[in-house]
């Protein structure tokens, strides 16, 4: 098999490729019900499981292959694991923290499922499997008491063992590579990477890392406080073959952001934006046309290799981005200043 780094790092600088949109959004669309979450195998969990999109890969797989396949023929290069919440951290809000590594497990194995048909249908055009790491619910850099700002309700420690479980067994399902996204709190994602080498280490494979990072108003910031460039700072020693941002805005509060990450990062950048900021039906109304205006602005710009959507986003969208960039030069990796790059809530670069 060849390297899937090396590969990646050649095409990516041959063209932008293209990630897939929201899982969730596609799976509202299906109108589950608690016993359609819960499928035979849950019939009498005892806590109510409606909303735990990522057991859907155990109960309702075939749902979870189709949307894979939608992405695929909408021109998705990069498909994620249907695995956002599926660390035993997130899982134990259904209590069911026991399934984290069957979930990744079988989720992993979903996608590279079809991956492996379209790739078979075309050779010439290689499908990925990202190995999705999300954020967790839980924060290590804030208190969730706000009569107590030292109180922490996880640790680096935990999240490090959460997210190895979860690596080790998307490498084993068949992930290409590892996603970290939706990085609300730099912490964590440090967590998440260190987990992620750990893994590697374990499982004696290497594979290429996506480290993506939200951006949660106006302010420009992380909710741990960070700007991009502050945010880049602290997660460039990773070395990932891209650094990126997503979710929370849409692609037009989003392009000040993605143009400054395209100025500092010395390697790929990619952006999955919102389909802009919801309604008050929480619904996103940004139509893939419109959608795709932005992003075409944006590959013209010279801002992006990797682009897709997140919330709100369909395979209409991705098929928009598709068509939109597939003509157009990746962004060239910038020569970068060798300077001493340090960061704290703001970037702080010494010659």
């Amino acid at each position: 098999m060849p390297n899937k780094s090396q590969q990646l790092t050649a095409a990516l600088k041959a063209r932008i490729h293209i990630l897939d949109g929201a899982m969730g959004t596609m799976i509202q669309k299906y109108k589950l019900e608690e016993e359609d979450y819960r499928g035979e195998r849950f019939a009498n969990w005892h806590v109510l499981v409606k909303g735990n999109n990522d057991l859907l890969s155990l109960t309702q797989p075939q749902i979870i292959e189709q949307i894979h396949r939608e992405y695929l023929a909408a021109g998705a290069d990069i498909i994620e694991t249907n695995t956002f919440n599926a660390t035993t951290i997130s899982m134990e809000d259904y209590e069911m923290a026991s399934l984290s590594r069957e979930i990744n497990l079988e989720s992993a194995k979903l996608a590279r499922k079809v991956c492996d048909e379209f790739e078979a249908q075309d050779p010439t055009k290689p499908r990925y499997v990202a190995g999705v790491l999300g954020p967790t619910s839980k924060t290590c850099s804030i208190s969730p008491d706000v009569n107590d700002p030292g109180f922490r309700n996880v640790t680096f420690d935990a999240l490090v063992e959460a997210y190895i479980e979860s690596t080790l067994a998307l490498i084993e399902g068949g992930a290409d590579l590892i996603l970290i996204e939706t990085i609300f709190d730099t912490l964590n994602s440090k967590a998440a990477a260190f987990a992620v080498e750990e893994a590697f280490e374990h499982a004696g494979v290497t594979l290429p890392v996506m480290i993506s990072g939200t951006i949660t108003d106006a302010s420009g910031r992380t909710l741990s406080g960070q700007t991009t460039e502050a945010f880049y700072n602290s997660i460039r020693h990773i070395k990932p073959i891209s650094i990126g941002l997503n979710c929370a805005l849409g692609p037009d509060l989003l392009r000040q952001y993605v143009e400054e990450l395209s100025r500092v990062c010395e390697t790929f950048v990619s952006v999955h934006p919102n389909a802009g900021l919801p309604n008050e039906f929480g619904e996103y109304d940004l139509e893939a046309d419109e959608m795709a205006k932005e992003i075409i602005d944006w590959a013209e710009s010279g801002f992006i290799n990797i682009v897709g959507g997140c919330c709100g986003t369909t395979p209409e969208h991705i098929n928009a981005m598709y068509q939109g960039t597939k003509n157009v030069a990746p962004r060239q990796l910038p020569e970068i200043e060798v300077r001493m790059r340090l960061a704290g809530l703001e970037a702080c670069n010494l010659n």
